[in-house]
């Protein structure tokens, strides 16, 4: 009998596998799990076996995050970090602490502060100049679809009451019709284009900063859903290649190559190519992202009918659809036959929809391939839509940490959706309810990419350390599919077929928490902490 090379024992073990839920003792051999089980399997255990004593902590298979953006994350911790700012004084505050510190910066860059923390969500050119009055600044928001910028940038970039909104953004403006320093979506790129870019050393060491705070969280695979230039975002595929090539990317990662809304089927040649050229180990680049509208706080989410204003009364927006819907279902279609997966940005319940007839064109062109197409984000989902996902074949990537009460929804979303449609939100029971696959994400760093705080949101409707009422409560999830939905769904969107769960032939990407969140109230699911993590039963974080 061969001994295993690794056992853990003393369970509990989750498995989120339906035939055996849970187990005790969990033995692998080389990069797989080889026996799961109770005592028999301790049989495995010979004397040079690493046993880890689990001592009523929880296994569980590693989290897998379907939509994070890590280079950029790593990126912006080494820049102006906002995001523990929480008002506009403080802010400012932590953006002129940042300049005085860091002299000569040509640029000041960065991100990552709250709307929420500005009146009407909108900061100013002028708020801004108190902090950096010397030198150029642009600050992404929490959401990276808006951004920050003083007036010696916006002169950098030629930008005053003359320029014209590009097709896919907005400059915010004043009542004279001024620049006001805060630019939407597409008008982001005006100053963008003039901000410095990022070196190829900076992008490795982003990479890696960003997967030692990605294991430590006990995530051992993702999908990076922007590889590609697309406004200050600069490409990634440099670092996970050489990251990959020289053993340094621990991680399972798929590339979501970024797809070029200006451009048509022309531009797919050039993605084939590229998919064959980010073909390594651990890093594959297969799937395509395609951002089909906005964000709803901006009033740039798609919706089927008007926005309202700050009366209640109906306006003339309806958000945007970045790409043209009729448009979408042929790029869809021709992405499906040369076997890209599609991974959607869509908020709106209009983006929602379009996006769906975007994959049903698909099937019904193609039939029901294995290429596993995914819509993020799905804030707002008509209730026609719902059942839509299981008929099709679309996997829903929910963001957890967005479904919670916060003033960035009650101030700036609820009021310009009105009562029914806000109803709509986030329908993460509804979906599981139809039969839908159901993969998570953080979209870290616009929320935390902690897979514990996302999975005690969705269980619970409150945000972690939050209080007050549960939001929209009848849409809370059990803690097993929010598990499930880390580790299972995640794994069928990432065609990582051989993780998610824990069962004899898998791989051995497995985490261990420091406590079994099934003992305890799911109001302290977020006081769980990860103490070990192993990709290929090799451990990544822990001692």
């Amino acid at each position: 009998m061969a001994h295993a090379d690794l056992v853990f024992t003393g369970g509990p073990v989750h498995t989120t596998d339906a035939a055996r839920t849970r187990a005790t003792t969990v033995a692998v051999s080389g990069d797989r799990i080889t026996a799961v089980g109770h005592d028999e399997v301790r049989e495995l255990i010979g004397p040079r076996t690493e046993v880890v004593d689990l001592a009523g902590r929880l296994l569980l298979p590693g989290f897998q995050d379907a939509h994070v953006h890590p280079v950029t994350a790593g990126l912006e911790l080494a820049q102006c970090d906002l995001t523990d700012a929480g008002d506009a004084t403080a802010t400012v505050a932590a953006v002129r602490a940042y300049a005085d510190a860091h002299p000569a910066r040509e640029w000041i860059t960065g991100g990552g502060w709250s709307m929420d923390a500005f009146e009407g969500g909108a900061p100013t050119r002028e708020q801004l100049d108190t902090a950096v009055p010397d030198r150029p600044a642009y600050l992404f928001n929490r959401d990276h679809h808006g951004a920050w910028v003083n007036t010696r940038a916006l002169a950098l970039a030629g930008i005053d009451r003359h320029t014209q909104d590009p097709a896919d953004g907005r400059i915010e403006r004043d009542a004279r019709g001024e620049p006001t320093g805060l630019l939407q979506e597409g008008a982001m790129d005006l100053v963008a284009r003039h901000t410095p870019c990022s070196s190829a050393a900076d992008r490795i060491d982003a990479l890696l900063r960003a997967q030692r705070l990605l294991h430590a969280y006990g995530i051992t695979a993702w999908q990076d859903a922007i590889v590609g230039e697309y406004g200050a975002m600069d490409d990634a595929s440099d670092a996970y290649l050489t990251a990959d090539r020289d053993g340094s990317l621990t991680a399972r990662v798929v590339g979501a190559l970024w797809w070029d809304r200006e451009r048509g089927t022309e531009q797919l040649p050039g993605l084939v190519a590229r998919r064959e050229a980010l073909s390594g180990r651990r890093f594959r680049a297969g799937s395509v992202k395609i951002m089909q509208d906005g964000v709803a706080e901006t009033g740039t989410a798609a919706l089927l009918a008007p926005y309202l204003d700050a009366c209640g009364c109906a306006t003339a927006n309806s958000g945007t659809s970045f790409v043209d819907p009729v448009e979408l279902r042929r790029y869809v279609t021709e992405l499906d036959a040369a076997g890209f997966q599609t991974h959607f940005h869509a908020l709106g319940d209009r983006a929602v929809r379009e996006a769906l007839d975007a994959v049903e064109a698909a099937r019904t062109a193609n039939g029901h391939t294995g290429t596993r197409p995914h819509l993020a984000h799905l804030q707002i989902v008509h209730p026609d839509d719902i059942p839509r996902f299981r008929a099709l074949g679309a996997t829903a990537n929910i963001q957890p940490l967005w479904a919670a009460h916060e003033p960035q929804m009650d101030e700036l979303t609820i009021p310009f959706l009105g009562e029914e449609r806000a109803a709509l939100q986030y329908p993460f029971g509804a979906l599981l309810r139809s039969g839908a696959t159901v993969a998570a994400g953080s979209d870290w760093p616009v929320s935390s990419a902690d897979p514990l705080q996302g999975i005690h949101t969705a269980v619970n409707r409150v945000a972690p350390r939050g209080d007050g009422p549960a939001f929209l409560p009848g849409e809370r999830i059990s803690l097993t599919d929010a598990l499930a939905a880390y580790t299972a769904g995640s794994a069928y969107v990432n065609h990582l077929d051989d993780t998610g769960s824990i069962r004899a032939g898998a791989l051995a990407d497995l985490v261990v928490l420091d406590r079994d969140p099934y003992a305890a109230p799911v109001e302290q699911i977020a006081e769980a902490r990860v103490i070990g993590t192993y990709v290929g039963g090799r451990r990544v974080y822990g001692d």
